[in-house]
């Protein structure tokens, strides 16, 4: 357990003669701390109470909405640090040799609410903000390379199937299975989570990706496409799914603790980047989309390169205000970074925006937890809780009054692509030769996992699809879908489930023609 008393640390105490007086918000010196203003000692309370009814009406609107996703997380402070050269195929100043940048790093689970127990089957989020001299720099990622969807109209159907029922407000694992099942683009990323990794020892125990492909320039302007792979340096573990309930009912704040003790004891966890880099021209024709986020590109294309190392090595002084209230972004990027084709991180570029204004303000950048360490030059002005100004400046743009002036596209991170002229339509992805959405989970089975991984990956599949609520219709189709993976896979789980024997959608293992139907009728759609 924690060796926190009550969030502080034993030198922060104080003794009566050091204490110091209560206050109101405005500043005002506080009457009492306990009691209430009243007409005599068993009389009614008055409304003039101005100091009880302001803690009140401020202990009400003391939490902002939490996080659709990733409600439940930490975070902490640390650094990242450059070891190697990259500058052929990067200009980002914080990623030259050398460099140290401040950063904050937050953990989450994606689908449970703000008290869900940190150990349960989950992807988790890890969620990253560099403080560069040239602003920020967010890249929001996950402790996977890959994700369920690779369409952002269907992500927040997914969300949905992970979250409650409407009418009882329980969670199904039918519904959730009903949409996997639907949607065989997600067979890579439930493979994953289904198997020993979908459950963290803890937060320092895991890797974490960008998923998402980005895009570099270099001081020439020559462009490259890159993934992110943040390598834990202590190594990985995973919990026992028996381990992970048990610890869910003794300490729902498991993984939390974990990271703000490790910190506190001076066990700074740390993480070593890598990046795949892949020449602009080669996205065209490679064998598979390289932009859906449904797939890794392998090592043995485009190995894996050091850049750094991330560590972190200061707890928040305050929860709410730097975990709760920090807001990451996408689409903070600095000069020698951008962007690429790749449809869920097109669309995160609005949304993560979109929803930090509605949940924290219109000023969330003004934070401190947010806020730059660059200087701010910017025509966006006044909203609620304002309180950075640019003072006898211009207020819009362009101005011949010294206002400040964009400086070109050379120094923005306004990185562009081709694009094919066609037809306004809404478009799968464009095939590639090998873009297949059960050829990758299939190699991560068959030549990854060892024995004792793929038999960890049965049980925690069967484990899940043996909830009361799982239809045999619906276990038919979970065991179509793990077929059409891989034959003996499927056979496995058919056997876990009890269910009869049939074809999967590839043409061999067992699943009911029913089940064989529908979901190859998906795929082909797909």
């Amino acid at each position: 357990m924690s060796n926190r008393t009550f969030g502080l640390r034993r030198d922060h105490r104080m003794s009566d003669e050091q204490r110091r007086e209560t206050t109101t918000d405005a500043g005002n010196p506080a009457t009492s701390d306990e009691f209430s203003l009243t007409v005599g000692p068993g009389g009614p309370i008055a409304l003039h109470d101005h100091y009880v009814v302001q803690k009140m009406q401020h202990f009400n609107r003391e939490r902002v909405p939490e996080r659709v996703v990733h409600a439940k997380g930490g975070g902490a402070h640390g650094f990242f640090e450059v070891t190697e050269d990259l500058t052929q195929y990067t200009k980002a100043d914080f990623l030259q040799p050398g460099k140290r940048t401040d950063t904050f790093l937050r953990f989450s689970t994606v689908a449970g609410e703000q008290g869900f127990a940190d150990t349960v089957r989950d992807p988790r989020g890890f969620a990253m903000k560099f403080y560069t001299d040239e602003g920020n720099f967010d890249m929001v990622g996950n402790n996977t390379p890959v994700f369920f969807v690779r369409d952002p109209s269907k992500f927040q159907d997914f969300i949905h199937s992970q979250k409650r029922l409407p009418d009882t407000g329980m969670h199904s694992h039918d519904m959730q299975w009903d949409f996997w099942t639907l949607s065989p683009e997600s067979a890579h990323q439930v493979t994953i989570l289904m198997s020993d990794r979908g459950i963290p020892a803890s937060w320092r125990h895991q890797h974490g990706f960008s998923s998402h492909t980005y895009s570099w320039v270099n001081a020439n302007g020559e462009r490259f496409w890159v993934k992110y792979h943040f390598k834990t340096e202590q190594g990985i573990e995973n919990l026992p799914e028996a381990d992970a309930d048990r610890i869910a009912g003794e300490d729902p704040d498991y993984h939390r603790r974990d990271l703000v003790d490790a910190i506190d004891s001076g066990n700074h966890p740390s993480w070593r980047l890598e990046v795949q880099i892949m020449p602009f021209e080669e996205a065209a024709d490679y064998r598979f989309n390289p932009f859906d986020l449904t797939k890794v590109w392998p090592k043995s294309d485009y190995p894996p390169i050091t850049v750094g190392r991330l560590t972190l090595n200061r707890n928040p002084e305050n929860f709410f205000a730097e975990v709760e209230q920090a807001a990451f972004k996408p689409a903070n990027l600095v000069p020698g970074t951008g962007l690429s084709p790749d449809k869920m991180l097109m669309a995160r570029i609005f949304s993560y925006h979109d929803t930090h204004l509605h949940r924290v303000g219109v000023n969330a950048d003004q934070l401190p937890i947010n806020a730059p360490k660059a200087e701010v030059n910017s025509y966006n002005k006044d909203g609620a809780m304002t309180y950075r100004h640019a003072g006898d400046q211009p207020v819009y743009a362009p101005n011949s009054h010294g206002g400040p002036e964009a400086g070109g596209a050379e120094h923005g991170a306004d990185l562009g692509w081709g694009v094919e002229a066609g037809e306004l339509a809404r478009y799968a992805y464009r095939k590639h030769a090998e873009d297949d959405d059960f050829v990758q989970p299939r190699t991560l089975y068959r030549e990854v996992m060892d024995e004792g991984n793929r038999e960890a990956l049965v049980n925690g599949i069967v484990g899940h699809a043996s909830t009361p609520e799982m239809t045999d219709p619906m276990k038919e189709r979970v065991v179509a879908y793990w077929a059409s993976v891989d034959e003996d896979l499927g056979a496995k789980v058919a056997a876990g489930l009890g269910t009869a024997n049939g074809q999967g959608l590839n043409g061999s293992g067992p699943a009911s023609p029913e089940a064989t139907e529908l979901l190859a009728e998906r795929a082909n759609r797909a």
